[in-house]
This record gives structure tokens, sequence and C-alpha cells, in this order.
């Protein structure tokens, strides 16, 4: 591609790119062509002009190198599906036309067709109004309906010519930042991947979902996240479509029926016909999942928004009062063009979203407002230890054998059976078996896995099952071969077990060495230090492994060898108890007590189920996003109230100097949306320095 370089200085290159006048996807295509380029730490596209600047810290010739080679075709899979130029460039020109329009009337439209087009449009302001009092709604539309109907009757056709500029510019700027918002979210958030099940050759083989195409058949098990639409060909299952159609109740699904990805199979396995490519749609899902994540408000936002329709009427009243006493149209008028409801029900949503889009770039992804209200009130959080306070990829120390069964036969066993149903152990020992070279063919039949701790399945006539060993000897009565109980007593107690059982009797004990993570009472101290008031632990692992590990990173309390409904009705007494408690957890079993919190949170890497159930998700890789959701939650909570009195006593403010006669209803008009525009750009700022 030939370029110009226009001007450098260190570190920074401004080209124009020699070509026709370059289209909003070339400039995306550039951009991220540009930015995807090691030591190019940033770059600025103007499409209108061609022109491109760089900052960069790598040597000069490695850009020009850069330039040299770019081509669009090349560079256009670096591009997601949404970047958002195109929604600014049409907020751009609406707000520009708008502008115009006004400014080219005014200047060269005869007074006869001024004051037809100001009765024209004014009709709308004032249907409006109409309509909302015939529903005995007084609300923001009422104020500017009568506002402009007065300046009509009175003749004063520039006034109601200029309020209407005044409301339409308003109405652009909050719905472009609004949108701009969504978008930012939507777009930082359809970057996630994930894998599933893909059946070739009558095989199951684990594939990333970016490699499955249309007809290509895939299988879901129990826990597990659809990860693509498409029809059931075989099986059945029962899935909870909630984050889609809103139903409450999982729906059964059978041969025939159609699947939307998104969706969790609570119970059963399907293998699925794909109709819809990765991308297809997900964008749109996401926006829409956005949207209804906004219903989920904060009591704080709530409050707002009822405080904002409870003051038009007195807003109507101090205009009507301001009349009878002045006798002056034009300071009533300046209190109808200040209305708190603009501000506030606008301000406070932008904030929560761009909330949520700054815990997403820390890796954490929330669900709505009323959940990061939850984690900046709650006093109590309760860990799961396996793969949360723990390592999420603890590893397999060694594996102890019973009845003559070989090592490595057990451990390839172990593996095909837990890859089905991923949980920090399960990845431990398929790592394992993967490390050794192990290939684990599906020569068992279907595999079911048991909520208390384990996993049931047949490899021929055999029923094999792996778990805990509450879930291997009290609940499936395996035991012990003759004469190997002191072998058995003799197994080292530091390392977590899971236990391997073939027809009834122990085949194979697997040591997993699950090592704590190093940030774990550093995050504890802190999460004390920012208000949290109870630290507690609950595990199905043995006792003796549990107080080490309680011990070592410092919780208030412990429980060992705890079954699911044991974590959720403990949660349950807590907030009976009037707590606030947060969970956090990465497994099937943790779902109970993930749904029974205020807030529950899943590891990203944790069991599909546990994330779609979970209010909020973390990066598997520091504890201490933990930290950082508490902080954000705290400083969202701070500036939702910091909004709420700058909005009141600044539009307080404007209807004293108007009725004061001070300033007149236009300006009154610009100064409350330039306010409110003000407040809600202010709320898209990042919260955490």
């Amino acid at each position: 591609m030939k370029c110009t370089i226009l001007h450098e200085s260190p570190n920074r290159m401004r080209i124009h790119v020699e070509e026709e006048p370059m289209s909003l996807s070339q400039a995306d295509i550039w951009e991220f062509y540009l930015k995807s380029v090691e030591g190019i730490m940033d770059a600025k596209v103007h499409d209108r002009t061609g022109n491109i600047i760089i900052t960069y810290i790598c040597n000069r010739e490695k850009i020009i190198k850069c330039l040299s080679e770019f081509s669009y075709e090349k560079a256009l899979s670096l591009v997601p599906e949404h970047t958002g130029r195109q929604l600014n460039r049409e907020y751009e020109n609406k707000l520009a036309f708008t502008v115009l329009k006004r400014v080219i009337g005014k200047a060269f439209l005869p007074y006869p067709l001024k004051t037809a087009f100001a009765i024209f449009y004014g009709t709308k302001y004032i249907s409006k109004a109409l309509k909302a009092l015939s529903k005995r709604n007084v609300n923001v539309d009422v104020l500017d309906g009568t506002a402009i109907g007065i300046s009509l009757v009175r003749g004063n056709f520039s006034t109601a010519a200029s309020i209407m500029l005044m409301l339409k510019v308003g109405e652009i700027l909050e719905e472009w930042t609004h949108k701009k918002t969504v978008d930012d979210l939507a777009r930082s958030m359809a970057l996630n991947v994930d894998n599933t099940w893909l059946i070739q050759d009558g095989k199951e083989i684990l594939t990333s979902i970016n490699e499955i195409k249309v007809g290509d058949k895939i299988l879901v098990r129990t826990g597990n996240v659809i990860p693509l639409d498409g029809k059931v060909l075989v099986g059945e299952a029962m899935v909870n479509q909630a984050s889609i159609t809103g139903e409450s109740i999982p729906v059964h699904k059978a041969e025939g029926s159609y699947v939307y990805a998104g969706t969790v199979v609570e119970e059963g396995c399907i293998t699925i016909s794909v109709d819809k490519d990765l991308g297809s749609g997900r964008y749109d899902r996401i926006v829409k999942m956005i949207e209804e994540s906004e219903k989920l408000k904060s009591n704080t936002e709530s409050k707002a928004g009822k405080l904002a329709d409870k003051l038009v009427p007195y807003t109507l009243g101090a205009t009507v009062i301001t009349y009878l006493l002045t006798k002056n149209v034009t300071k009533a008028l300046s209190i109808l063009m200040v209305d708190f409801s603009c501000a506030l029900k606008l301000s406070m949503p932008i904030a929560v979203l761009s909330a949520m889009r700054e815990s997403n770039f820390y890796n954490i992804s929330v669900k709505g407002g009323k959940f990061m209200e939850a984690v900046s009130e709650a006093d109590t959080i309760v860990f799961d230890k396996t793969g949360t306070l723990t390592h999420a990829v603890p590893k397999v120390a060694g594996i102890v054998t019973f009845g003559g069964k070989d090592e490595t036969e057990m451990l390839r066993l172990a593996a095909c059976l837990e890859e089905h149903y991923p949980h920090s152990i399960a990845n431990a020992v398929v790592e394992e078996a993967k490390s050794r070279g192990l290939i684990h063919e599906e020569n068992h039949s279907t595999v079911e896995y048991v909520v208390a701790h384990g996993i049931s399945s047949k490899v021929g006539d055999e029923k094999v099952i792996i778990g805990s060993h509450h879930f291997v000897f009290q609940d499936e009565g395996a035991v012990i071969p003759e004469g190997e109980e002191v072998k058995f007593d003799n197994i080292p107690p530091e390392y977590s077990q899971l236990f391997l059982a073939i027809s009834g009797k122990l085949a194979s004990v697997i040591l997993i060495e699950d090592p704590l993570r190093e940030e774990a009472m550093a995050v504890i101290n802190s999460l004390k230090k920012l208000g949290i008031k109870k630290t507690i632990m609950m595990t199905g692992d043995n006792d003796r492994t549990a107080k080490v590990i309680a011990e070592a990173v410092g919780v208030d309390e412990y429980y060992a060898e705890v079954l699911p409904e044991d974590k959720a009705n403990f949660i349950k007494a807590e907030r009976e108890a009037g707590r606030k408690v947060i969970m956090i957890g990465d497994g099937i079993n943790d779902s109970p007590a993930l749904s029974e919190a205020d807030v529950g949170i899943a590891i990203s890497e944790g069991a599909a189920i546990a994330r779609e159930i979970a209010d909020i998700t973390i990066s598997a890789d520091n504890l201490f996003a933990l930290v950082t959701l508490k902080s954000v939650s705290d400083a969202l909570m701070a500036r939702i109230k910091k909004n709420y009195r700058f909005i009141i006593s600044f539009n307080f403010m404007l209807i004293l100097l108007g009725v004061g006669g001070v300033i007149p209803p236009t300006t009154s008009a610009f100064l409350h949306n330039l306010s409110t525009l003000g407040v809600s750009v202010k709320s898209m700022t990042n919260l955490l320095e």
C-alpha cells in the first residue's frame, strides 16, 4: 500500500493513505491491522481525510515495513463483527444535520414558513404531552409540550423553535451516549470463545467453536452451555432458556426441537446439527442480554428514576405559581425547560453500563447493576476451595492402584470419564493423561454426572465410578480389595484424593496436588479492608486438607465434606440472618449455592452451568479480580450518589436563575442539556485510576 509520511516526531508518525476516499470498513481494517502489530501502542484512523496517526515504541523500519505490506484482504479477518465506527458516524451526521437545518432555516426561510414549521413540529411535542396526560402520566413529555405550546400560543415562534432544537439535540446526544455505552460493552463481551464436543466419524473430539461449521454435529451434556443454534438430532434434555426467552423453568427438548446458543442443558444429553456459524446473531444476542440486564437495576437507580418522575408535577406546580406571582411567562417557561428526569434517568444506567464495561476490561463479566450494588453492600463471602482459593489448574501428584490394576490404564480411564465434565480436578486428570501421551478413546457408555460429587458410566459390562470418598464408598458402596487395607490407610493425607472404582471395587486413588493460590491470603485481607466482615470456605474435600487451606488463607470459618445442598442451605441461613452474601465457586456442584446467594460469582474456566447461573463471572488467572470487582462496585455506587446530588443541585440552581429572570428559557434548556450530557460523559469514564 502506498502511503505518504506527513509528519514525524519521536515515537509518533502521521501518514496519508494514497487512494480513493477511505470507507468506514477500510478505516476499521487499517486500525485493527496496525493495533495488532507488536510495538504499535495506538493507531487513530481518520477516514474522511485518509490520515492515520501512529504511536509506537518499536523501530521506525518496522512501521515502514508494516505499511508497505498492508493488504485489505489479508487484514480483514482482524476486524470484529462490530467496531462502533458506523454507530458514531451515524450520530455525528444526525447531530450535524439537525443543527445545520436550524441554521439554514433561521437564515433563509421567510417568516411565514418559519411559523408553519414551528407549528408543524410543535404539534408533535404537544400531542405527546396530551397522550401522556390521557394515561394519567405527568412526565417530562408534559413539561416539553407545555413549554412549546405556551410559546406558540404567545406567537413566540422563534423561542418555540429554539426550545425544540435544544430538545432534539438533547435526544440525539442521549441516544448516542446510551447506544455507544451498550455497543462498547457488547463488543468487549463478544470476544469470548468456548469449546464443544464435535461428533466426527462416530467419535467425540473437543473442538473450538471457531472451527465449527454449519451442518456439523455437536454433543452437549448435562451442565454445559449450548454454544451454537441448531436442531436436536438425537437424545432428550431439559434446557434452561432463561437467558434467551426469559422462561423461568427448563424446557424439554427432543429430536426435531430447536435449541439456542447461550442456553444450558440442565439434565440430559443431546446431539445437535448446527445451522448457524459462530457470530451469526451473537452480537445482537449480547446487546439483547445487556438491554435485559438494564432491567436488573440497583435500588439506588430505581429510587433515582422514581424520584425523577415524582419531581415532574412539582416542576409544573412551580411553573404555575411563578406565573401567578410574577405574571411573567418567560420566567415560568424557564422552569419548564429544566427537568430532573432526563439527567437522572440517563446518567444512572450509563454509569452502570460503563462500570460493567470497565469490569469486563478486568475479565469480570457482570449481568446487571443490582449485582454490583449487592457486591458493594455485601458483608459475607463464601468460597468454594478447589479451583477458587486453590489454583484452577491442580496437578496429579501420584496414582495408587489396587487389585493389580495398571497405573497407566487407570489414568487413561479416569481421563476418559473426567473430560466430559470440566472442573479443576477433572482438568488435572485430563492434562496428566495428555502429558503422558495417553490416548483415551470413547469406549464407555453414556457418562452420567451425579451431583453428589461423582461420575458413573459403564465399560463393557462393568460399572465404573469416579469421585469423592463419600460418593464412591458411601453412596455407591464400593469396597477396598481384600488385603489392601493397609495400603489404603497409608495414602498421603496432604493430597486431595479422587477415587476410581470398577464393579464395586476400588481400582485406584489419584492424588491431586492442589496448590494454594499465592494471592489468596492477600485477597481475603484486602476484601476485609473493603468492608467484608465474614469470610468462609466450604468444600467437599476431607477435613484434614480443608483445615490446612483454611489456616493458610485466613478465612474466619471453614466447613469440610459438604454436599451441594449443604452449601446452599448455609447461604440461605446467612441471608435469613440479615447478611448480604457473595458465593464464589467453579463447579456444577456449586450451582445451587450460586443461585441462593445475593451474588453468585463463577470462575470463568469452571463448569459452564456455573457460569450461566452465576450473576458475575471472573477470570481464573488471578483472584485479585474479586478485589477489583468490590472496588469498582463501591466506586460505582459512590458515583451514582454523586451524580444524584449534582443533578438535583445544578438543575435547582437553573430554576432559581430562570425565576429570577437572569437567564431566558432557551438558555435554561441549553444548560440543562449540557449538564445532562456532561454528567453522562463523566459517567462513561473509568471508575478506577
